[in-house]
């Protein structure tokens, strides 16, 4: 029987390259999903690079759901206490969730780690979900047959108009929509900071924190598809909520 844990992965990363500004992982792209997940049943795991208390950024205590589970002890526990990629097996979760926060640029394409959990759960019959510029943990993921896992999926991602209006065009390492078409898949941009989620076979992906409940909606759809038995699109399967 799988099982009905959910892996969610978050930045170590609390500064923007030379720039001098802050980041870190953004945080209503952590709540709004897990409330998704927690209300469907899931437990939700987290893990970051480096392990540890993770840097956030977006700490907007004005939003209800934030204000709910930053005020939750189990919650609270999880984000200052992650695990390391290396302390976890894909085989126990049935989904993986990168969460966003420019922070992700930084350390996710390259992690090794996280690279094999992505695959392995993925090949697993599992769910793949990202948001924002989560999908950075997603470029340089090969399946076992060495295709990315990204190829021939529509996906959306933290566009380059977004980056470009929030002036870090030239201090990220690779402008994300850019690199993921690149990889084969094929981008679908809404208009800029509208809610934007797409839903590609078991690869479910969001443009921006607007839309990280939308992405944590749509993997436990996803899931639950998947759980009755049920072959999954692998294409265009896509939900457009330009706000």
């Amino acid at each position: 029987m799988r099982p009905k844990r959910i892996l969610t992965v978050l930045t170590s990363t609390d500064r923007l390259g030379d720039s001098g500004h802050t980041t870190g992982a953004y945080l209503s792209e952590i709540t709004h999903p897990y409330d998704e997940f927690s209300r469907a049943g899931y437990q939700v795991d987290m893990i970051s690079s480096r392990g540890g208390k993770v840097p956030l950024d977006g700490v907007k205590m004005d939003d209800p759901i934030n204000a709910t589970w930053m005020n939750d002890e189990e919650f609270l526990a999880k984000i200052e206490d992650t695990l390391q990629p290396w302390q976890v097996s894909g085989d126990d979760y049935c989904a993986i969730y990168f969460a966003g926060g420019h922070g992700a640029m930084f350390d996710f394409p390259d992690n090794l780690s996280l690279q094999k959990l992505a695959s392995q759960i993925f090949e697993n019959d599992g769910v793949v979900g990202a948001v924002c510029h989560g999908p950075a943990g997603l470029v340089n993921v090969r399946l076992s047959d060495g295709s990315y896992l990204v190829r021939g999926h529509e996906m959306s991602c933290f566009t380059n108009e977004e980056e470009r209006a929030v002036g870090f065009e030239s201090v990220v390492p690779f402008l994300l929509e850019s690199r993921l078409n690149e990889r084969g898949a094929s981008v679908v941009v809404a208009p800029s900071f509208t809610d934007n989620v797409i839903k590609s076979g078991r690869l479910v992906t969001g443009q921006n924190p607007a839309s990280a409940a939308g992405v944590g909606k749509g993997i436990v759809e996803v899931l639950d598809f998947v759980s009755r038995g049920r072959i999954v699109p692998e294409q265009n399967w896509c939900e457009w909520h330009a706000r």
